[in-house]
């Protein structure tokens, strides 16, 4: 979807300068400088050295921006670790069409620049999501094009995933990630639906000396079917820590099951896309991974 807006490479520090010192004044002679890792959904800036400016990079993301101005500050004092909250809201202009925040700097290294003891994160991670998943979620915004769909049935992708395991060059692998796959569909969630992340991954968790120490990226967040933070499970953990973290959840065997389900959808659609290369390695062994658990 197109707003006419500048693309993602056009978003630099130049723009983001000239969006502060026309609507917050006050932050004007706050130096802007560039993130190391600036995800993909936004455009992320350092201002000074206690906020962070975030751009939508596409008008995809657009509707990330108010989702997370009136959610996160409400749910942030629920929550055992630091999450970000938004201080200022910037408007929609003719040079950037869209609106975008200001949030406060949680200072910490994400887990792709200083990796973790991966059972102690499995623990504090899981504990983290339990508390989630018990906060008062009846008014919370259900998932939609906002957030891709998660907290939907993964049901929603059925389409792409049988496109791509139709693509996949060993029959094997495909046939068993096919019966993953149709298992996890059978299933529902049948409690009522609770707030979730969304996008459960290293560049979303930030840690001090070793530990964990915050969650961030909360654009995908939603209010449905919690399976989706599960992914992580086989993304990034194994063995003793993938079963702990599960347990932590608090989320049963189904859930966990449908979890796999949307780690195989990304890991297969982003294997066999034409083109993927080396790009593929990561997907790949995720879903040898999830297959190997589930045999």
């Amino acid at each position: 979807m197109s707003d006419g807006g500048p693309e993602r490479e056009a978003i630099d520090g130049s723009l983001a300068s000239r969006l502060v010192a026309g609507q917050v004044p006050e932050f004007a002679n706050l130096p802007v400088r560039s993130v190391s890792r600036s995800g993909w959904d936004n455009r992320t800036f350092h201002l000074g050295d206690d906020y962070l400016l975030r751009f939508p990079s596409t008008a995809d993301y657009v509707g990330q921006v108010a989702k997370g101005q009136r959610w996160l500050p409400r749910l942030a004092p629920q929550l055992p670790l630091p999450i970000p909250i938004p201080v200022r809201l910037g408007d929609a202009t003719d040079e950037f069409p869209r609106a975008w925040s200001i949030y406060r700097r949680l200072p910490d290294e994400d887990l792709i620049a200083a990796p973790v003891d991966t059972n102690l994160l499995a623990t504090d991670l899981g504990r983290f999501l339990a508390a989630l998943y018990a906060l008062p979620a009846a008014d919370g915004p259900p998932p939609g094009a906002h957030n891709f769909m998660r907290g939907a049935h993964p049901e929603v992708y059925d389409g792409a995933t049988r496109r791509a395991l139709a693509r996949l060059a060993n029959p094997a692998l495909a046939t068993a990630s096919e019966a993953i796959w149709e298992a996890a569909l059978a299933t529902r969630w049948s409690r009522e639906p609770v707030w979730l992340h969304g996008d459960v991954a290293a560049g979303s968790l930030l840690q001090t000396e070793g530990l964990l120490s915050a969650v961030i990226d909360f654009g995908c967040c939603s209010v449905g079917d919690p399976a989706c933070d599960l992914a992580f499970a086989w993304t990034d953990l194994s063995g003793g820590a993938r079963k702990t973290f599960l347990a932590g959840t608090g989320l049963d065997a189904d859930t966990a099951l449908r979890g796999a389900a949307w780690a195989l959808w990304k890991a297969l659609i982003t294997w066999t896309r034409p083109g993927s290369g080396a790009a593929a390695e990561g997907p790949a062994r995720v879903v040898r991974v999830i297959v190997d658990h589930h045999a």
